[in-house]
């Protein structure tokens, strides 16, 4: 007892040191200072490392980092301008990627709507006569990039990646970049829980990584890969203009496998006896591609890697059960909303998104939902490298009725772009394009459409049907995808049971919450339920996933997802606090639970 009032006693005063230190270094207090607040805040650049790793390359440059801004309502409109606002003198500094609502960006203020960013650059002499490509992860929600005063492009879509070829624009010596990022954050686009019903802080503008690449004209400008288990091979697409491409397979440094095909055209690579990807066993492959112009001459090389697994639905002892590589995984998750008090959408750095993923896979889970957002896609290659599956939710629209030919249309743009933008990663098994119908509109339609886009990978149409929104008439069972999906709080009881063509989903149950003085959110806090200390707490979740097991083996569950990862701002009911810096059950009897329920689930034939 004594060596736990002293472990508390240490993350108190540690808290309050990077507190204090926060306060001093950005002249601003954090409400809820995580263990990486002070790293953010004083990085030069935030997240240096190659921020695409499944199209990498040698030459990049890292534009995060102190940008010029200036914003507000009452700023120059930043929807679609004709040309940039006149910064003049009058400009504050923000830290890049953090978004303006967060601390860790240096501004900290609600509700901006019209966002203007501006920095210098110069071209690496190295870079000479090549094209220079401006990549942006993602920006919320309509953006417009000028390039010393000229419009080089722009893009609507607040959760996926875009990317302008800005050459013509540039000059020797230093460049002006100025980006107008326009969010009128009214539910009329997908937001999710970043939205005027979401509950918690907005955020806007630049959320992720901005970075430079150096290409020839001729270049590899997308990939596409899709694993063949039932043939032991890979299908590949590489997206170019004109050219011959080698794909080299390696296992480490040795060669697996080789062939030679043409840029735009689909090809296949053989892999002999494969190694399958799974959460026990997360084996990937790495994949080197390389461009060649009809004389033989290099135009392009680039690294990625991949896994070898399918998913698909299938009967198992008379049930059907989503099967992974043809066997059946119990699918023990978490509902993971990816906030944080000093960040809002974005973690703090790249040891902060990393933990998350461990912290899951540490506590014997083996799949997380990620709810109602996207990340950055170095959180799915810790996803893909750790042993992860991900289910992933399209962010809601909140106003679907209204200007149905306008905001449908965005949603629907939208979701095939997230889908295109995360389509090689083998983590993820299973799309959720609306829950609980939430923004919900032709939801047997879109079902049908993810599912023939997507035909590789699960599809749940409207996660939670049955527990529908007071404010939104029940869109009710869409009878299509491929799970059978409720969502009860506190559960488990009464959870879904399979039918004839679908699995059986518990997509959220639990949400029992824990009060930790001096690591919550300063508002009025809640959860579904509540317990006095950790111990009962973890004793209560213990009694949810022997239940859990009960449904699994003798109704036909096969999944379980339990809310939620951490607290979130109000609410108390996570794993861990809003922080992270204090566990709210006990880790070892938490995987132990969770890996007996898991393991049970393969003794199922």
């Amino acid at each position: 007892m004594m060596k736990k009032n002293i472990k508390i006693l240490f993350f108190a005063v540690l808290l309050l040191v990077i507190f204090v230190s926060v306060e001093k270094s950005a002249g601003q207090v954090a409400k809820l200072p995580t263990a990486w607040t002070k790293v953010a805040i004083e990085s030069k650049i935030p997240f240096p490392d190659y921020p695409r790793p499944q199209l990498e390359r040698k030459n990049w440059l890292c534009l995060n980092g102190k940008w010029d801004y200036i914003g507000g309502k009452d700023v120059m409109n930043a929807l679609n301008p004709s040309k940039p606002i006149n910064f003049g003198d009058k400009s504050e500094q923000i830290l890049v990627p953090y978004c303006p609502e967060s601390v860790l960006s240096g501004i900290e203020r609600k509700q901006e709507i019209n966002m203007w960013y501006r920095r210098s650059l110069e071209i690496p002499d190295s870079w000479k006569d090549k094209q220079i490509i401006i990549h942006f992860d993602a920006v919320d929600h309509d953006a417009t990039v000028f390039v010393n005063g000229q419009k080089a492009g722009s893009h609507a879509g607040g959760y996926d990646a875009f990317s302008l070829n800005i050459t013509p624009f540039l000059k020797k010596g230093a460049n002006i970049i100025i980006v107008a990022s326009y969010d009128p954050n009214d539910g009329r686009a997908p937001s999710g829980k970043n939205g005027p019903r979401g509950d918690y802080t907005f955020s806007s503008g630049i959320w992720q990584t901005v970075w430079l690449e150096p290409v020839n004209e001729n270049y590899i400008k997308n990939i596409r890969l899709l694993p063949d288990l039932a043939n032991s091979r890979l299908k590949v697409e590489v997206n170019a203009d004109v050219g011959q491409v080698s794909a080299v397979v390696l296992e480490g440094k040795k060669m697996v496998s080789e062939i030679k095909s043409e840029a735009g055209t689909a090809f296949y690579i053989p892999i002999k006896n494969p190694k399958l990807w799974s959460p026990d066993e997360p084996f990937l492959y790495d994949l080197k591609l390389t461009l060649r112009s009809k004389n033989g001459k290099v135009t392009d090389e680039v690294t990625s890697y991949f896994g070898m697994r399918d998913v698909k639905l299938g009967k198992v002892n008379g049930v059907i059960r989503p099967l992974l590589n043809g066997k059946f995984v119990m699918q023990v998750g978490l509902l993971d909303q990816g906030y944080w008090p000093d960040g809002i959408l974005t973690a703090p750095t790249e040891d902060a998104l990393k933990y998350d993923v461990e912290f899951t896979k540490r506590a014997g889970f083996n799949l997380i939902r990620k709810h109602m957002k996207t990340e950055p896609k170095r959180f799915y290659y810790w996803a893909d490298k750790l042993g992860l599956l991900v289910w992933q939710d399209m962010p809601a629209i909140w106003y679907q009725h209204e200007d149905t030919a306008r905001t449908r249309t965005v949603f629907r743009k939208e979701l095939k772009a997230i889908m295109d933008d995360h389509y090689n990663s083998p983590s993820i098994i299973t799309w959720v394009p609306f829950n609980e119908n939430w923004g919900a509109f032709d939801v047997k339609e879109i079902t049908d459409w993810v599912k023939k886009y997507d035909p590789s990978r699960l599809v749940n149409g409207n996660s939670g049907f049955n527990n529908n929104p007071g404010y939104q008439k029940a869109a009710g069972d869409p009878g299509n995808g491929d799970f059978v999906d409720t969502h009860i709080y506190i559960g488990p009881n009464d959870a879904s049971v399979p039918d004839d063509k679908r699995a059986a989903s518990l997509g959220e149950f639990g949400g029992v919450g824990l009060f930790v003085r001096g690591h919550m959110w300063p508002v009025e806090n809640n959860a579904y339920g509540y317990e006095p200390t950790k111990t009962a707490l973890t004793d209560r979740y213990i009694l949810l996933l022997d239940q859990v097991e009960q449904l699994m083996k003798y109704k036909g569950l096969s999944v379980a997802v339990y809310t939620q990862t951490t607290d979130v701002e109000h609410e108390v009911n996570g794993v861990l606090t809003y922080d992270r810096a204090f566990e709210k059950m006990d880790v070892e009897r938490i995987r132990e639970v969770n890996q007996a329920v898991i393991n049970e689930g393969k003794k199922l034939k």
